[in-house]
């Protein structure tokens, strides 16, 4: 099947595919609505493979309710929560409250990480053995796995269960108290930075370390030159290697910083010449899919500026309209090759099945405000960005997990 669906014949198919019988009578005027006007376009639904969700242990900042229904207003019907939560999924007994709440809460599906190491703290590995039936891979996020055995292990275990290694890749010897790209912006502003080799060194050793074992090994949210170059290479070598880079990556450069906490991310936002290699990377192939790196906080929290505010955006419900609008339709990227990223390689890569699909109206231009976002973070350096694209219907496993309002209602 396309990867873009426009005709009615094409869109009657998928809804009768991925709609539940009982559902289809209640929202039949707005399905033929959508099924009778041009202006719409359907996809498979997205899948992101990297958000936080904050629950259980900081549900102040976002909550899988709150995170599902902002997933769902983006596109999205499938995400991969990662695991620095509290406590954290290091055992199934810790990850079973979350489990618990994903299904009570949530409106589309959403599949745990468990932590690599024992509470992240890189120290002892995970019962990884007892969480790999429950979990979508294992992630020590927010934190790089600093000892070379440690990680080695890892990925021997990983391997031996058939499970994905998801590494946040930073050297935390080389990070000196950094906040931002150690570039102009960070040496005209006296602000401490952190070097592109924070993260590419330990993507070099994982590259290494993911040949000698045979592990599925995923790097996440890349945002260096270097860190594609070394992709590429290992993909070369033969290793089983894949990775993710997110949108603001493929937007902003450190020329758009402003002493504000929503710039604060983690990779920081890098140079002209990074964004130009991770664009080239998702034109060769070298980078798989996009992840959103969804991160929550309180407004409180993010409005400290860029020394004090903690690291983390929101990007989950503008993810595909600022991509759409920077990428396909500036002709960098084809919108098909932008679905493949969005749904298709995060799938493949994770084992996740299409368990549903979104609907788009590509006409739609509108300005970006935190206003309208369902996440309970609404710190997003995409505000006041002038995009095309609205989702009007998500459809989860068979039920509708977000339909606008402007839609026609009996």
């Amino acid at each position: 099947m396309s990867l873009v669906l426009t005709s009615s014949a094409e869109k009657r198919k998928i809804f009768s595919e991925y709609l539940s019988p009982d559902v289809l009578p209640v929202f039949e005027d707005q399905l033929s609505f959508l099924i009778d006007s041009d202006k719409y376009t359907v996809f498979p639904g997205f899948c992101d493979v990297h958000v936080h969700f904050r629950e259980p242990g900081f549900s102040y900042k976002e909550t899988i309710f709150s995170g599902s229904r902002a997933a769902a207003h983006g596109g999205y019907t499938t995400v991969c929560t990662m695991p620095n939560l509290a406590p954290v999924p290091d055992s199934v007994e810790k990850l079973r409250k979350q489990l618990d709440i994903i299904e009570k809460d949530s409106v589309i599906e959403v599949f745990p990480y468990g932590s690599i190491t024992v509470d992240e703290k890189g120290q002892e590995l995970s019962d990884m053995e007892g969480l790999a039936p429950f979990v979508c891979g294992f992630s020590d996020d927010g934190h790089g796995v600093q000892k070379n055995r440690m990680m080695k292990s890892a990925m021997k275990k990983a391997a031996g269960l058939g499970k994905v290694i998801a590494a946040h890749c930073e050297d935390d010897s080389l990070l000196h108290g950094g906040v931002i790209h150690e570039g102009r912006y960070a040496a005209e502003h006296g602000i401490p930075g952190i070097c592109s080799e924070s993260e590419w060194k330990q993507i070099e050793r994982d590259a290494e370390l993911c040949m000698k074992t045979g592990v599925s090994y995923h790097v996440c949210h890349i945002s260096t030159k270097e860190s594609v170059q070394i992709i590429r290479e290992a993909k070369t070598a033969g290793a089983d290697i894949t990775c993710e880079t997110a949108p603001h990556y493929l937007v902003f450069t450190e020329d758009d910083l402003r002493d504000s906490g929503e710039w604060k991310m983690n990779p920081p936002l890098r140079t002209r010449d990074d964004r130009e290699a991770l664009i080239e990377g998702i034109a060769d192939g070298t980078i798989d899919m996009i992840s959103t790196d969804h991160a929550p906080h309180s407004a409180e929290e993010k409005s400290w500026g860029l020394l004090k505010s903690p690291f983390g955006i929101v990007g989950i419900e503008t993810s595909f309209s600022v991509l759409y609008t920077k990428l396909v339709k500036e002709g960098v990227i084809s919108l098909e090759k932008l679905v493949e990223l969005m749904s298709v390689s995060p799938r493949k890569r994770f084992g996740l099945r299409n368990n549903g699909f979104c609907v788009w109206d590509l006409s739609e231009e509108k300005v970006i405000c935190s206003e309208d976002f369902l996440s309970k973070g609404k710190s997003s350096p995409f505000c006041g960005m002038k995009v095309s694209g609205e989702c009007v219907l998500t459809v989860s496993g068979g039920k509708t997990a977000y339909i606008d309002k402007r839609l026609p209602v009996r």
